[in-house]
């Protein structure tokens, strides 16, 4: 008998750091669709962790994928000439904010940032990093050193010093235990305070997700990144925009600290960048390009030619479709119809997001606001045996989190909010 892939993985894969998968063995997937071994069809509300910004399998990007494969697999993009690399770096400068033109490709998120900060320390000749906390950055050394997430850290140090961490914008649960905008945006003005008191003055860079991702989605205020980014700027340092996740119009803008109205030195991109292919970045200003010195940094697969000609097509289809657009239409429908339920639903402790990446944070007491991370598990269940696919996630485990494909439709969207809200209510009546 041949062997499930379950099976497999249980025999010869190490899944022990994973609490519980799924249980779908996925055999294809088009556009918001994903489809079981077992022939079942659900709709995608996930998007592979926020990955297939341009669905599963667009043909435009399969098509480019597969012409780049028949001429050049890999030919180390750093030793040789790439035309793929070299176009879609121009592509890169001609949609990113500000005066960010020269790219570096790499392959995961986790690397951009990595790559990001080692640039930020050679360009300003500091050595300590500012961030905050609930956020992720990926699961290396480096980058859980500036992860404001225990969860995420626990048994993995000693870290790197150096770094240290500002209080996140995190309002329905502010450290401050105020209110917006009553509060005056507090959080971003005591970034003054942490680099005043807790630095050694040779900050090289502000690092910060625009929203922050697997913190639980959360949106800062809209004044939050002129004031925490004016500040640490006027302190000598750099601002780094981790947009692995919100990259790629996840949140209604082409990259989400557009919101913002700010330009970061260096911006770090993955995930949704070729919707699915093995791609990441970190595009910065020419002048700071300049501090990389030969043998500073390299990377044997960054860049890959069929890597790049997938993400070459799939920011062509974003821009011919609209998907940017989409996104925004299809959260604020979605937000809109949450909002309504939330009335009646005792459950959701708070409703958050940007475009096509939105938080439903779960709590046992809306006084209260403890988290509900059982309920969050059950929901998703319940979600899944009705055919919908949703995240769960957050800093306390309790964020049902819906970040589908950018070419959902309205239908699918609001069949995505019926089946949410039908198993909210199934497991509040049995509360």
């Amino acid at each position: 008998r041949e062997m499930k892939a379950r099976d497999l993985y249980q025999k010869y894969m190490i899944t022990s750091m994973v609490a519980g998968f799924e249980p779908i063995e996925v055999a294809s997937a088009a556009g918001c669709n994903m489809v079981g071994e077992d022939g079942r069809e659900y709709l995608d509300c996930f998007s592979g962790i926020s990955v297939t910004n341009s669905g599963h399998g667009h043909p435009k990007i399969i098509a480019a994928a597969k012409e780049q494969m028949e001429k050049l697999i890999h030919c180390c993009t750093y030793v040789y000439y790439n035309p793929r690399a070299a176009e879609l770096a121009e592509m890169m400068a001609e949609i990113s904010p500000g005066n960010l033109v020269k790219s570096f490709f790499a392959n995961s998120g986790a690397e951009a940032i990595e790559g990001a900060m080692r640039l930020a320390k050679q360009f300003t000749g500091r050595r300590e990093l500012l961030c905050l906390t609930h956020s992720f950055h990926g699961r290396t050394a480096g980058t859980l050193s500036i992860t404001g997430n225990r969860a995420r850290k626990k048994g993995s140090g000693p870290y790197l010093s150096g770094v240290t961490f500002a209080p996140a914008p995190y309002c329905y649960r502010c450290p401050f235990r105020l209110s917006y905008p009553g509060c005056g945006v507090a959080c971003a003005e005591y970034v003054a305070d942490v680099l005043r008191e807790q630095t050694a003055g040779d900050v090289a860079a502000f690092i910060a997700e625009p929203v922050l991702g697997e913190g639980g989605l959360i949106v800062p205020p809209p004044e939050y990144f002129k004031i925490a980014v004016d500040i640490a700027r006027n302190d000598g340092a750099l601002f780094v925009a981790d947009e692995v996740q919100t990259g790629f119009g996840r949140t209604g803008k082409m990259f989400g600290i557009e919101h913002y109205r700010v330009e970061p030195d260096i911006m770090c991109t993955a995930k949704g960048i070729a919707s699915g292919f093995p791609l990441s970045a970190f595009t910065v200003r020419e002048d700071i390009a300049e501090a990389f010195r030969p043998g500073d940094h390299l990377s044997t697969f960054g860049g890959n030619p069929v890597s790049c000609a997938a993400a070459m097509a799939n920011i062509i289809v974003m821009k011919d479709e609209k998907l940017v657009e989409n996104s925004e239409a299809r959260g604020l429908q979605i937000i809109k119809r949450l909002e309504e339920f939330q009335e009646r639903c005792s459950l959701i402790g708070d409703i958050r997001g940007k475009g096509l990446m939105i938080a439903v944070e779960l709590v046992k007491d809306v006084k209260t606001k403890e988290p509900a991370p059982e309920t969050g598990k059950i929901v998703r269940k319940l979600c899944r045996e009705r055919g919908v696919l949703v995240g769960l996630g957050g800093s306390f485990a309790n964020t049902i989190r819906l970040q589908p494909p950018l070419t959902v439709t309205s239908d699918q969207a609001d069949h995505a909010v019926d089946v949410l809200t039908e198993s909210l209510m199934e497991v509040s009546a049995n509360l």
